[in-house]
């Protein structure tokens, strides 16, 4: 198994951790072969996450728009509402192949750490999660039913107090308890074979795609489009992809509300390379080489990094970058929800937000298809504060006196 995309990647960790990556390379590398495994992982993929996910023809915004086609993959109908089940699912199985009896996670959006809590619920592992004190707070209804499954929620009260600072703690616990212990790491960064492991698994949703698109329309799409915070979907999307160069792969980070530092999530152009968090990619820096601070109405792509293997389809040509702001996504959220009863989350608002640019550019006879990563239930409180309404106030207010 390759450990860099060209001089992305690597494995930068203390040495503590380096046995452990390596047994959980040779693990992986087995299960991969084990028919056993690979009927176990299809049937918990099947008969408990749910999928294939329908790919759904937004008719009306097709219509509305006036261009392209566009078609909506919904991955928010997994089971926990969003694409990391996947992973979770796999690298779950992988852990129990190794004997570990605990998982821990980090999470920024809260949506992964509700896919390992319900992993470990099934599996018969323990579970901790750690989270950002900033997002803990932001993204309470997953923090509550993270707690529900059984999973301790861990915050963070270090740094920005968000998904990278999440992330370290996770790392810390890991060096301490390696031995009982398996690190579900929720993207495609950190150390190798996490971004490969987590591609691999998440690859099931460009196959997904690819069939689909071929039974409705008779042949591949122009355009897939996937929001990009680590990348765990967007690699998952893309990866089928990637051979079919007539396919145009574009991946949608976070503009946020400015192009000041600590005011976006954008890589590119706003950051540079580095070596952080155990990997070698593209980071948000400051010449010394220190993590700027972030922004993104959306938790889960409020984060410095972005998974190497995207950062060498973004230098090789194969993915293009480009970004929707906090006010793009909002107004593309509603258009979204009203035009076709979809509510996407906020992460995947933002490919959406991008499509909605595009789609009257193109021919009628072209097709888009994006990647709706998770459905937003967890984003009510963002939404409500960012859409101001009263009457959800004035309900938790008389809630609260009760």
């Amino acid at each position: 198994m390759k450990s860099r995309f060209g001089k992305y990647g690597g494995r930068y960790v203390p040495e503590a951790l380096i046995p452990a990556l390596e047994e959980l390379e040779r693990e992986y590398l087995a299960a991969k072969k084990d028919i056993k495994f690979k009927g176990e992982l299809q049937d918990l993929l099947k008969n408990y996450a749910g999928r294939p996910t329908p790919l759904v023809f937004a008719k009306n915004l097709t219509e509305k728009l006036g261009g392209a086609k566009i078609y909506l993959k919904n991955e928010g109908l997994n089971h926990t509402g969003a694409h990391k089940i996947t992973h979770c699912i796999g690298q779950a199985l992988v852990a129990k192949r190794l004997g570990k009896t605990r998982l821990i996670a980090e999470t920024g959006a809260g949506m992964h750490g509700v896919a390992t809590a319900t992993v470990a619920a099934k599996l018969g592992f323990s579970c901790d999660v750690y989270m950002g004190e900033v997002d803990v707070a932001r993204q309470r209804p997953n923090v509550f039913l993270m707690e529900q499954l059984g999973a301790r929620v861990i915050p963070v009260e270090t740094g920005t107090k968000t998904l990278k600072d999440a992330v370290n703690a996770a790392i810390k616990d890991w060096i301490e308890n390696v031995k009982d212990t398996h690190y579900l790491l929720g993207s495609v960064v950190g150390p190798h074979p996490y971004p490969t492991m987590n591609r691999d698994f998440q690859s099931v949703v460009g196959w997904e795609i690819k069939r689909q698109v071929r039974a409705r329309e008779g042949r591949l799409p122009d355009y897939v489009i996937a929001c990009v915070g680590g990348g765990s979907n967007a690699m998952g999307a893309f990866a089928d992809f990637l051979r079919n160069k007539e396919v145009k792969l574009v991946g949608v980070e976070a503009g946020g509300r400015g192009k000041k530092a600590g005011e976006h999530a954008t890589r590119f152009p706003g950051g540079s390379v580095g070596v952080v968090e155990g990997y070698k990619s593209y980071f948000l820096q400051d010449s010394d080489g220190q993590l700027q601070k972030t922004h993104s109405i959306s938790a889960g792509l409020d984060y410095p990094g972005i998974g190497p293997e995207l950062a060498y389809l973004r230098d090789k040509g194969r993915v293009e970058f480009v970004s929707a702001t906090d006010a793009e996504v909002l107004s593309a959220f509603r258009l979204l929800a009203k035009s076709e009863g979809i509510i996407p989350a906020l992460e995947s608002a933002h490919a959406f937000a991008y499509c909605v640019k595009l789609a009257p550019t193109l021919s009628k006879d072209k097709v888009v298809v994006v990647n709706l990563s998770g459905r937003g239930d967890k984003d009510l409180f963002i939404l409500a504060e960012a859409f101001k309404d009263e009457k959800f106030y004035e309900f938790l207010e008389n809630y609260i006196k009760k």
